[in-house]
């Protein structure tokens, strides 16, 4: 979807509701409506797809790592989902307990306890999404049944090239058969790959702020692959849920952190994705941030236009690109996109300006690092993998204030 329109609507989809009020232009919700119906149809891309709508069967998923943040999210947008069904859950530290008990939030759902990985039967599960630590998560995909579809949040499946995960993440790879068949799972950029996927490994928040603008840009040869510098800020939440003394609220508020100066292991995710859109090697400078707030990211972009190229070829471009798409939207001219307009929604808002220096455009790119970012990135990745409508559970308006 390139800009919301004007409507007031109620959307009402197996428990689904929908209810939002923004302007959103006639035509784009013909086009929402369109895609809606089209996906809806769409021949189910597995015999476990094809034997579940036969018998009106939920999916049966698993959620490994559900006490952490990113387990939590998956678990806000999944009971809600009107084809998929929690059926299993683990925690090794909460072991034994409910959901409830760990995230109040939550306590109004009936779902399993959880437990230890090493307990968990998975002869009820259908598919996984993988919320573990990096470095812990191979070993753990590996001994899993080969029937199962699998999304994994960590960073263990995104680089191709093993020896830079070595480099990176301080370790060797322990599962590169595995790495061979991931997928990589940009949603809008490799949606035909991701159809057809057993593992997907979902981005890092940080690279699907950025690629997301970069990536069309740099396929149409309208910015420079040089030059490119990148200032990104994320809320703590970023940080994961583990008991950190530098996430202590004391620590954090009042101040922005700079942090993984030169070397934070998004790097190389952000620099396969924008090497593999200009068929050639892409570096960048890029300095993430710590922001006194829980949750949200923004991204701000610095790149040098090619020549003869102008910025309203830079915004034409993406309002094209993402003309059709659900979750990311192209403000209107001069609009800034702000953290607080994508809170709690799986949107990414971008926009792109002129710089004072000739020749120099800004972008700006915002999403919620635990949705777009995370946990619902990968809920629109699983909705491919299996047949769904792919907006389907993830039609949830921004929360504001």
């Amino acid at each position: 979807m390139g800009s919301l329109s004007s409507f007031a609507s109620s959307y009402y989809d197996g428990g689904c509701f929908l209810k939002a009020q923004h302007e959103i232009k006639d035509s784009k919700v013909r086009k929402f409506f369109v895609r809606a119906s089209v996906a809806s149809s769409t021949p189910k891309s597995s015999n476990i797809s094809e034997i579940k709508a036969q018998n009106s069967e939920k999916f049966r998923i698993g959620v490994l790592g559900a006490s952490g943040y990113t387990g939590s999210e998956i678990i806000r947008l999944l009971v809600n989902h009107p084809n998929f069904e929690i059926t299993l859950m683990t925690a090794d530290r909460k072991a034994g307990q409910s959901i409830g008990s760990v995230f109040p939030h939550l306590v109004m759902q009936d779902l399993p306890d959880m437990v230890a990985v090493k307990d968990a039967d998975f002869s009820n599960v259908d598919a996984v999404f993988c919320c573990l630590p990096h470095g812990t998560t191979q070993e753990i995909i590996k001994g899993l049944p080969n029937n199962l579809r699998i999304v994994d949040l960590s960073a263990d499946f995104r680089l191709r090239d093993v020896g830079e995960y070595e480099e990176w993440y301080g370790q060797p790879h322990k599962a590169q058969d595995l790495q061979k068949e991931a997928v990589y799972g940009l949603t809008e950029i490799s949606r035909r790959e991701i159809k057809n996927a057993r593992l997907v490994a979902n981005p890092g928040c940080y690279p699907t702020s950025i690629q997301l603008p970069l990536i069309p840009l740099i396929k149409a040869k309208l910015i420079e692959v040089r030059n490119i510098i990148i200032d990104s800020k994320s809320g703590v939440s970023g940080a994961g849920r583990g008991a950190k003394e530098a996430n202590l609220y004391t620590e954090i508020a009042e101040g922005i952190h700079s942090y993984g100066i030169t070397k934070h292991r998004h790097v190389p995710e952000i620099e396969q994705g924008l090497s593999d859109a200009a068929n050639s090697e892409v570096n960048v400078s890029f300095t993430p941030h710590l922001m006194p707030m829980s949750r949200g990211m923004q991204s701000t972009i610095y790149v040098e236009m090619a020549p003869g190229v102008s910025i309203q070829d830079l915004y034409q471009h993406l309002s094209s690109f993402y003309e059709n798409e659900e979750f990311v939207t192209l403000l209107k001219k001069n609009e800034v996109p702000h953290t607080r307009h994508v809170r709690g929604s799986n949107y990414c808002f971008m926009n792109v300006f002129p710089d004072r220096i000739p020749g120099r455009a800004i972008i700006i790119s915002v999403i919620d690092n635990l949705v777009k970012g995370a946990s619902g990135q990968a809920l629109q990745n699983l909705n491919l993998m299996v047949g769904n409508p792919e907006n389907t559970g993830l039609l949830y308006m921004p929360l504001f204030p």
